[in-house]
């Protein structure tokens, strides 16, 4: 009889974690509660619905993101392969239409022989009756239901924590003025036409800022403690930090030129192209606690968008995760409880990569012990993939969710090189990140070995 895992939820974490154990020959009970009921932040009853963004973020492998994608493509990727045939421009970007992608992940776990997906909502872990030879996967996200924390938080035996994520706003492409708006990168990175680019002089970039102060924002309820995501600022928040914090953030102007000046502009309001034909685009960095009546007003300040369209208002929603470095083991499982397992966010992690990288590293390796009957070491410390997880086994008094950065990867074992004339010289910040990426990648086949899907599997 073939080992069976329970999964719940089927976002990012949940879809790749399903997937991985089926390839490996894990029979799957895939608990989803769409369509019975949706969080907050959700519109459609498709799996791996991207809420927040359609931007995977940059693929360049001096970026940590970049190599983690590319190590997840090697490793045989549902979400990343899915994701490369609903590709929409975003210039060093990648960046799917959602709604194929959805669609797609959603068609692709129905269709597995060994994939049963179950809808209806998970109130308790008791009502799965998890143990080590049932494991169950809680793949839940950011918006993991009341009842389910709670009894989470009765598990692990302590309060768990909440921060808020953001949801940047979606205007229709036919409303932006493109005769003051204009298409290019940054630097001409991926063509001329992946973003929209609303510029700002001096003067309106400070009259918009002073709107978006004044503006009237929703309120946090009396027992919501508001604790934000750096990556993921609301705008107003980061225009409390100072009259250049956006300028320098989110609307910097680098790598633009205004092609009705031939200068570059004061600050730039980007717009991603939000589908495949390019009808809608959302606004980049604009995630906001503004009221709605408000977001229409200061939005329609930005030049180019004096007649905008919304299409979806910004808003902040709740993000739940727990301590990992403190209830979790080295297998990704509950100290207080060893037959259940955490990905994604909810395991502390940030980001639609890092949360289906999460998904993909406990079902191979899951997956790989129940079906071979022995551990399985996890990815190299030196890999991306390693580098993230290694976040989650991390101690430390203030544990926060967060993207995968360069800091999480052992250092190098010398930052110097020999140059051909026998001179010692010190590598550059992307002499350090193309030397940790190509480490990283020479360090990666061992452990996809160990991992490799059996043929007829």
């Amino acid at each position: 009889m073939s080992p069976r895992v329970t999964v719940v939820g089927a976002g990012l974490a949940g879809s790749e974690c399903a997937w991985q154990l089926a390839a490996r020959g894990v029979a799957v009970r895939l608990i989803e509660q769409k369509p019975t009921r949706r969080t907050p932040a959700q519109q459609h009853d498709f799996f791996a619905e991207l809420v927040c963004s359609n931007s995977f973020r940059g693929a360049a492998l001096v970026n940590a993101v970049g190599l983690l994608k590319e190590e997840m493509r090697r490793a045989g990727r549902l979400v990343w392969r899915l994701g490369a045939y609903t590709l929409v421009r975003a210039g060093g970007a990648f960046a799917v239409e959602r709604a194929r992608f959805g669609e797609a992940v959603t068609a692709a776990l129905h269709a597995h022989p060994r994939i049963d997906v179950v809808a209806r909502e998970v109130r308790s872990l008791a009502e799965l009756e998890p143990s080590s030879a049932a494991p169950v996967i809680l793949a839940t996200g950011p918006l993991t239901g009341d009842e389910l924390a709670a009894d989470l938080e009765r598990v692990v035996g302590q309060g768990r924590l909440a921060y808020y994520d953001a949801i940047a706003p979606v205007v229709t492409a036919e409303s932006v003025d493109w005769s003051v708006a204009f298409k290019a990168s940054r630097y001409g990175k991926g063509g001329d036409d992946a973003y929209g680019n609303c510029p700002m002089d001096e003067a309106r970039y400070d009259a918009f800022l002073e709107a978006v102060l004044a503006a009237e924002k929703v309120a946090p309820k009396d027992f919501e403690e508001p604790r934000y995501f750096e990556g993921c600022l609301p705008l107003e928040v980061m225009a409390e930090r100072g009259r250049l914090t956006l300028a320098y953030g989110p609307l910097k102007p680098v790598g633009l030129t205004d092609p009705r000046t031939g200068e570059r502009p004061f600050a730039v309001v980007q717009l991603r192209q939000e589908d495949a034909a390019g009808t809608a685009f959302n606004l980049v960095g604009f995630q906001s606690r503004m009221k709605w009546p408000e977001q229409k007003r200061v939005l329609r300040l930005i030049p180019g968008l004096e007649n905008v369209e919304i299409q979806r208002y910004g808003s902040v929603h709740r993000n739940t995760f727990v301590r990992s470095p403190e209830v979790l083991d080295d297998r990704l499982a509950l100290r207080a409880h060893p037959g259940v397992y955490l990905a994604g966010q909810v395991s502390g992690v940030e980001g639609y990569v890092e949360s289906a990288a999460l998904g993909l590293v406990l079902g191979a390796t899951l997956g790989t012990e129940l079906v071979r009957g022995q551990p399985v070491a996890p990815p190299p410390p030196e890999t991306a993939l390693g580098a993230l997880r290694g976040h989650l086994r991390t101690p430390r008094e203030d544990f926060q969710p967060s993207n995968v950065v360069w800091s999480m990867f052992p250092p190098l074992a010398s930052p110097f090189v020999t140059t051909p004339k026998g001179k010692r010289r010190k590598l550059g910040k992307r002499e350090r990140r193309e030397a940790k990426a190509e480490r990283a990648l020479s360090a990666l086949p061992a452990w996809l070995d160990t991992v490799a899907v059996t043929p007829g599997q």
